[in-house]
């Protein structure tokens, strides 16, 4: 096994959403080794919060397995830019969509501009997510409960409406849900109950769309070192964050891109409203 950062690392805090390039140490999205092997080829995905972290880290893995990617993001340019390098290194096509995916009208663009781009859409990963930290429900304002709640559920309704009419027999939608979905963190309230309600989501709507030959499954990821956690967390448990697994440490974000890689392929063609966790080793039940 590959030897990865182990807590505690530097403090450090950065304003919301974050950027990869001040984390330290920085993420590892499979740059120097995930190896494709054409699992994806000629397919077309779109990858919601594909500028960083585990977005950016499934949006290289699907390049290197065959397929073109389009990577929506809410404003981080830079971020993106590198993304799209490391899609189109692997000799893919990627296609960059800012924007807001709170709003129903700009999820239906995305798909719309992934049709139009690619000719095809297979492959729907919806990854983008907000998060907040607080120590008491009374300091949560309600414009950031429903921020969350149109970042990382809605968004998810918009995209998975959309994409469905566009995709034929063989599509896969692919939800991030979280270790969260099973046990919350009071710290990251509204993060945590939007996290059980995709995992709700993802069973139901994979019953829905079963004859259509559309599956729809979710990864639970544990603790991922991505640039949300010294945007939304405290420095002292930035500095220890990951700890609490029985690793001993977070996941980085190429860890998580193979279950995301199994789950899209067509060889799974009989996995449909099923839990991924990824969580180094915490119990989900």
């Amino acid at each position: 096994m590959k030897d990865y950062p182990v807590p505690p690392f530097p403090k450090q805090k950065q304003p919301m959403p974050g950027s990869t390039d001040k984390m330290d140490p920085r993420p590892d999205h499979g740059e120097d080794s995930y190896r494709g092997s054409g699992r994806l080829e000629g397919l077309a995905a779109i990858v919601t919060g594909g500028d960083s972290g585990i977005g950016r880290a499934v949006a290289l893995a699907y390049a290197r397995e065959g397929a073109d990617v389009l990577i929506s993001y809410l404003d981080e340019h830079d971020d993106a830019e590198e993304t799209k390098r490391l899609v189109e290194e692997a000799g893919r096509k990627a296609v960059l969509v800012p924007g807001d995916l709170g709003e129903a009208a700009h999820c239906r663009d995305v798909v719309k501009k992934a049709v139009g781009a690619f000719g095809r859409l297979d492959i729907l990963v919806n990854n983008a997510a907000h998060q907040a930290h607080f120590d008491s429900v009374e300091e949560i304002p309600d414009e950031e409960w429903d921020k969350t709640f149109r970042a990382n559920i809605h968004s998810m309704f918009y995209l998975s409406k959309a994409a469905i009419g566009e995709m034929k027999n063989g599509g896969a939608i692919i939800n991030s849900a979280s270790i969260n979905s099973d046990k919350p963190n009071p710290g990251l309230l509204a993060y945590a109950t939007t996290k059980g309600a995709i995992q709700n989501f993802t069973n139901g709507l994979a019953q829905m769309v079963a004859g259509k030959g559309i599956r729809v499954n979710c990864v639970a990821p544990g603790p991922v070192w991505t640039p949300l956690i010294p945007a939304t967390l405290p420095e002292d448990s930035v500095s220890h964050f990951g700890e609490q697994s029985p690793m001993g440490r977070p996941a980085q974000p190429v860890e998580l891109a193979p279950a995301y890689v199994m789950l899209a392929e067509p060889n799974a063609s009989y996995i449909s409203a099923a839990t991924i966790a990824v969580t180094g080793g915490i119990p989900m039940m």
